[in-house]
């Protein structure tokens, strides 16, 4: 085995885990190999390179191994695709029928791809499928055989750039262990219609402290808010805010997200649904912090850290907001 082969799996589980049994899932799977990144919502990718000599199996084999792991610890059934990079495993995945996996030996990718249509290629979309089939052009094959210029006059340099190093099954990205997210989010759907101003508060009140537990949970801070209510007729406003600087603590949270909620101006607006989404995400530990005179500040981060200690250990409940409680 060459140092430039790698041997990605793609694990499409046939359930919907929570965040905390993805969690659990891929601290599973980094027993087999320390390469392992999770793809919402239901997916898994593992670079198995580097464990191949340590379990002295085939790739098929270690995704067998997998596989049954999950089966037996967590009872979640799965199928899968092997090959040499992330796209090629992916698309392997998707052709697996449930229970089955699907093996694209390096060397016979192109083999592999070229009689597949071009839609099942990663971000192509109906408009440029439509596009390509106006000139005859269906399957990857076809897409990997067109001259560049001509693929350039179709679609544009850069999307025609991407799209002929996909049809030649060229994906250069790695396997990345705990990728961070890219935001977070908090919502609420309502049994029946708010009016209330009041139910306006908590609820956003309610979402705020929701993230800034979580963020605090995963050492990751926020740069910007998005709120976005959804009204009775199924219409939806959403407003952004920037933070005065990215934060996990909760009442700074809390305040930019009502003050989006003041900018909504609801008033007797009958509301369903609200959801909090927090973007910019960065690590707790490479964000800076303004400095405060304010000693109440120290205070109310230090009441926020033993909140967070009670709720793990006496769960989500134990310690609330006051303007939540019942």
């Amino acid at each position: 085995m060459t140092p430039r082969q790698r041997h990605i799996a793609h694990l499409h589980l046939h359930a919907s885990p929570t965040e905390d049994q993805y969690d659990d899932l891929i601290e599973l799977m980094c027993g087999i190999t320390p390469h392992v990144q999770a793809v919402p919502p239901n997916a898994l990718q593992l670079d198995l390179t580097s464990a191949l000599r340590y379990f002295d199996l085939s790739p098929y084999d270690v995704v067998q191994l997998a596989k049954i792991r999950l089966k037996a610890l967590y009872d979640i059934d799965s199928s899968a695709g092997l090959a040499g990079n992330r796209m090629l495993a992916a698309m392997a995945a998707d052709a697996s029928a449930p229970g089955d996996t699907t093996w694209v030996p390096i060397g016979q990718a192109a083999d592999w791809l070229y009689p597949r249509p071009v839609i099942a290629l990663p971000g192509i979309g109906r408009a440029t499928a439509e596009t390509l089939s106006r000139y005859g052009l269906h399957t990857i094959g076809q897409i990997a055989d067109l001259p560049a210029g001509t693929l350039q006059r179709l679609l544009g340099a850069g999307p025609a750039r991407l799209l002929a190093e996909r049809a030649r099954g060229h994906d250069p990205r790695p396997v990345t262990p705990s990728e961070p997210a890219e935001h977070m989010d908090a919502d609420l759907v309502l049994d029946r219609d708010c009016l209330d101003p009041g139910g306006h508060h908590r609820a956003v009140l309610g979402l705020a402290d929701r993230i800034g537990q979580r963020l605090r949970g995963e050492s990751q801070v926020a740069g910007r808010l998005a709120l976005t209510v959804r009204y009775a007729d199924h219409s939806s406003t959403t407003r952004t805010r920037t933070l005065p600087e990215p934060t996990d603590h909760s009442p700074a949270i809390a305040a930019t997200a009502l003050g989006l909620l003041a900018a909504l101006g609801l008033q007797r607006a009958r509301v369903r649904s609200y959801a909090l989404r927090a973007n910019d995400l960065l690590s707790a530990g490479s964000a800076y912090r303004q400095l405060s005179l304010e000693p109440g500040d120290d205070r109310a981060r230090a009441a926020e850290a033993a909140a967070d200690r009670a709720r793990r250990r006496f769960g989500l409940k134990a310690v609330r907001p006051a303007a939540l409680a019942n």
